[in-house]
């Protein structure tokens, strides 16, 4: 293909200085997203990517394709407050889930909540709920372009009409409703100073109390520690509606500590785990015996029970020990432990008495993943779902007493799952390490080098990514294509000891996994270079370009997305700061090689030939701030060598891609696999 001319992105002469290392960041202004010679820029930038999608002629075909696939009707796991079921449903195109609420789970209810009418474009989305234990009353946040920021409000169920009241500078918060309904619980952060922008105001959360009908300037203060500013507070409440409980997180540490108060007897907040030692998630308790899944000397998970009357780590008991498996979650259902299991990067779900006694595994259908397991302790029945690569999200009711699962809810597509298989390899890496990789393809497909490959990454921040629907990827398998999905080092798939072995000095490591299965995937014939593309978003974007910088001979095609690719600013930005626990910060000497070594923006070089990629970002992302894939673009594009396309693609009135509605998800991937069919060849 002809070497396309790219828009002029002038550079300027900016060098900082790194512990005695001086560092060129010629694309320095981009970073100011909203100034007008940056608008511009985007504006031309879309100008030339869009342009070249829509010449390519199987645009429109994959347009008509992907809406017709994303045109069934979808629904949640149910889950019951007081005497009534809330779901969410979509007919089919809706840009958002509507959440309905109805007095049985198979009964068709009344809309409680429909976002669809909360802007005309879809781009307000509902970004997080609670409902009052007495199904009275629902909280709920809504994010606008993308953004992290929420807005609270609260709607009577009965009636779907809402109080006055809302709540704003919310961020990063659930609600935790008070048993009696009168109010909740949220965290929010201090409106900016002036001369503050919205996009520095992300240290100093507070906890506070909302009452119903009041204004927020008269929300309660309940806990604040202006000591220590990177805190924040995920409230909830027992069951028994005795105790509040914090969680106390600090930036994206996978370790918490944990905080409670006794609001029967009152008193100030205590102290329970002070130190940042663990991860600890308070799974239930009977009166002051509190029940929590950690990783206390236990990488891959264990039950542990504290009397906080004997709070002395002496005093604890373990109920469930650390197994092979990874204790990904548990919940008080029923009067026992439900308790998710990753085994192999898959689950699976078993149930314990209170003292750890096994009483029996609830069969799953497949190699798959469960989204959601709903119930309460007091319930005898409990709602799950479960999903595959080629399995939509199917929900199951599972009931204490007879111990059967029944089918409550399965989604017709027009596709043909029989046709297809997922398998999973374990391929060596760099060091010998063995990494899990799950293969999908259509049955019978003849390995020779030549079929379209799109391989799927993320490995950091201890999240796993397991076999997981995703409506879109059905349009590449129907191309005769392969997906594949990566289970690197940095996630969670083998504990807390798999996530160490990919974050800060050990990152190289997640790029060596990534680099090994697409080696492997060549090296089995599955695919070639010429027809392997890569795929990773927000740490997964990074993942993409540091991998397309160290190996630009390996690809066909890449697409980092959403990607963090200045290693060196990051963390001066949004919520960047969070991101240190894993990555460290360049202003640490101990720090600076390490990202310098591995950071995209940093290490494209000039007179490269680069294979076909295309940047994806959202011009209001207030997480990964848009300005890492404008400078990286710029970059690439400047230092582009060969004739294939370095593009960006910017997404306006879009965010890091919570909420995005159903119209423009896809048109997003009509675009992504339009580029791929050029870049891979495929026609």
């Amino acid at each position: 293909m002809p070497k396309l001319t790219y828009p002029i992105t002038p550079s300027v002469e900016q060098t900082d200085d790194y512990h005695g290392t001086p560092v060129r960041d010629p694309y320095r202004w981009l970073e100011d997203v909203d100034a007008p010679e940056t608008l511009e820029w985007v504006k031309r930038q879309n100008e030339l990517t869009y342009g070249f999608l829509e010449k390519i002629p199987a645009r429109e075909r994959l347009q008509s394709r992907l809406t017709g696939l994303w045109d069934y009707a979808k629904a949640s796991t149910p889950f019951k407050r007081g005497q009534r079921y809330f779901q969410f449903r979509n007919t089919g195109l809706q840009n958002q889930d509507v959440l309905y609420f109805a007095e049985s789970p198979s009964a068709a209810g009344r809309i409680l909540l429909d976002p669809n009418t909360l802007s005309d474009d879809g781009t307000a989305a509902l970004n997080t709920y609670a409902v009052s234990d007495d199904g009275r009353w629902l909280a709920y946040a809504i994010s606008r372009s993308g953004s992290d920021w929420q807005e609270w409000r609260i709607r009577e169920v009965e009636n779907a009409a809402d109080l006055p009241e809302t709540l704003t500078w919310s961020k990063f918060s659930g609600a935790a409703w008070a048993k009696d309904g009168s109010g909740f619980y949220y965290g929010r952060y201090p409106a900016p100073a002036e001369g503050e922008t919205y996009q520095q105001a992300n240290y100093n959360q507070q906890l506070a109390f909302h009452r119903l009908n009041t204004p927020q300037a008269e929300d309660r203060l309940v806990y604040a520690r202006p000591d220590q500013p990177e805190w924040g507070f995920g409230a909830e409440l027992s069951d028994d509606g005795d105790y509040l409980l914090l969680g106390v997180w600090q930036g994206t540490d996978t370790r918490n500590r944990f905080f409670y108060q006794d609001l029967k007897a009152g008193g100030d907040v205590v102290e329970l785990i002070p130190d940042l030692e663990a991860s600890y998630e308070f799974i239930g308790n009977d009166g002051p015996l509190f029940y929590f899944r950690t990783d206390r000397n236990a990488p891959r998970g264990c039950l542990l029970a504290i009397d906080v009357t004997h709070p002395d780590p002496s005093n604890w008991k373990v109920i469930l020990p650390e197994s092979a498996d990874v204790l990904e979650s548990a919940q008080l259902i029923s009067g026992q432990f439900v308790v998710t299991y990753l085994h192999d990067a898959h689950h699976e779900l078993r149930r314990f008495t209170l003292d750890g006694v096994a009483l029996g595994d609830i069969s799953l259908p497949g190699l798959g993943s469960l989204s959601a397991v709903s119930g309460k302790r007091r319930d005898d029945e409990m709602f799950y779902a479960f999903s595959a690569y080629i399995a939509p999200p199917t929900v199951y009711r599972y009931d204490f007493k007879s111990g059967a699962s029944e089918l409550v809810f399965s989604p017709a597509i027009d596709f043909d799952f029989q046709a297809y298989e997922t398998h999973q390899v374990f391929v060596p890496s760099k060091d010998g390490t063995q990494v899990p990789l799950f293969i999908t393809h259509k049955k019978g497909l003849a390995y020779d080098g030549q079929n379209p490959t799109l391989l799927y990454g993320y490995g950091g921040f201890n999240i796993s990514y397991l076999p997981n629907f995703a409506v879109h990827y059905l349009a590449w398998l129907e191309m005769g294509a392969v997906f594949a999905v990566a289970n690197l080092r940095g996630g969670s798939e083998y504990g807390e000891e798999w996530h160490k072995a990919g974050m800060l000095h050990n990152k190289q490591n997640v790029f060596d996994d990534f680099i090994a299965c697409a080696e492997w995937l060549i090296a089995e014939k599955i695919t070639s270079t010429p027809k392997l593309a890569i795929e990773g978003r927000s740490n997964g974007g990074l993942l993409v370009g540091a991998c397309l910088t160290q190996r630009p001979d390996l690809y066909g095609a890449c697409l980092p997305i959403v990607g963090v690719m200045d290693m060196l600013r990051f963390h001066k930005f949004t919520i960047g700061w969070a991101w240190v626990s894993d990555y460290g910060c360049a202003d640490d000497p101990e720090f600076f090689p390490t990202l310098y070594a591995y950071s995209p923006y940093h290490n494209i070089k000039p007179g490269t030939v680069y294979p076909p990629t295309l940047v994806l970002t959202g011009d209001h992302d207030d997480r990964v701030v848009p300005g890492h894939s404008f400078k990286f673009a710029a970059a690439l594009q400047a230092a582009q060598a060969g004739d294939a396309p370095a593009l960006i693609r910017i997404q306006t009135k879009a965010g890091h891609g919570m909420g995005k509605p159903t119209a423009v998800l896809i048109n997003e991937w009509a675009d992504i696999f339009t580029f791929l069919v050029s870049a891979l060849k495929m026609e």
